[in-house]
């Protein structure tokens, strides 16, 4: 790159050209989009800041910019995904030093997090409250995602052929992108979402009998343009109705891991059944369960010791 060239590059000119040779094609066009969204926050905070001037000081002065409107969790997203770019900058020869390197990442407060997701009981409250009809419906779809823990997008790109009901089986492949107008089905969110999670019988046996007529290379419950808000509507009447906090239908997949981690299921089985990259994932999302059981071990161990004696 030619000397003048290299010292009046902007920032935002060179993530966005980052962007689009590094990430275009290679990841999900949703995390793409937050890479376009960062690039736009970075036009709106340093619209003037060069490359060539981005050492720890300028680049702690954006990070704080950016923590001043967004909670700490957000800004270490935003940096990570900045510091890929700058990076591949320092390995250019276009800065000379590594300018995040002991970087201070702050934010705002968090804003009180609603409930995530339901104990035993209250799960089984909310099932009792579906009307499983003998037609395909959101409480379908509601208790699937209950059953199974699969992520929304993987439950709509289900298709009949998708069901192995002699081994009570069903295979992630594939999702649906809802966001998208005319829909579709795309690839999963890595490859370790593709996986078979187990189902229990009884569940096993309805759907066997529900999708026996449809069209086998079809999805199971996508009959038109899908809004995650419809179905996120449909179980909070439910939740009303039973008397319990309302969660979302990811919430539901948090419950369904949680159940899980309480009935002392290892974190290596609930990780592959969750379709998670790494137990390191599992282990992040679920930490405070995580802590409360090993509490109650500490529990058991001290009172198996004092029976030693």
């Amino acid at each position: 790159m030619p000397k003048k060239k290299k010292e009046s590059i902007l920032f935002h000119e060179y993530f966005e050209e980052w962007i689009d040779l590094y990430k275009v094609g290679a990841i999900r066009r949703v995390t793409l989009q937050k890479y376009y969204m960062s690039h736009q926050r970075i036009i709106e905070l340093a619209p003037n800041l060069k490359v060539s001037d981005l050492d720890r000081r300028s680049y702690q002065i954006l990070l704080n910019k950016y923590a001043a409107t967004h909670e700490k969790q957000t800004t270490m997203d935003f940096h990570h995904q900045l510091k890929g770019a700058i990076l591949d900058a320092v390995d250019d020869g276009l800065i000379d030093n590594n300018p995040t390197r002991k970087i201070i990442i702050k934010g705002i407060a968090p804003r009180k997090k609603k409930q995530k997701f339901l104990n035993q009981f209250e799960v089984q409250a909310l099932l009792k409250q579906l009307d499983l009809t003998e037609e395909i419906s959101w409480d379908w779809f509601i208790l699937l995602i209950a059953k199974t823990g699969i992520r929304f997008s993987e439950a709509l790109a289900l298709t009949p052929n998708d069901f192995d009901f002699s081994q009570q089986k069903i295979a992630i492949s594939k999702t649906w992108n809802y966001k998208h107008t005319q829909g579709g089905f795309q690839s999963t969110k890595n490859e370790s979402s593709k996986r078979k999670v187990q189902l229990d019988w009884q569940t096993a046996m309805q759907f066997s009998q529900l999708i026996n007529n449809m069209e086998t290379d079809q999805p199971v419950f996508v009959k038109g343009r899908v809004f995650n808000s419809t179905v996120n509507s449909r179980l909070k009447t439910l939740c009303l109705k039973a008397d319990i906090p309302v969660i979302t239908i990811h919430g539901l997949r948090h419950t369904h891991a949680s159940l899980l981690l309480f009935a002392n299921v290892s974190i290596a089985s609930v990780a592959k059944r969750l379709g998670h990259s790494s137990m390191t994932t599992t282990q992040e999302t679920y930490l405070h369960i995580i802590n409360e059981l090993e509490n109650q071990d500490n529990d058991k161990i001290m009172k198996h010791l004092a029976m030693l004696l």
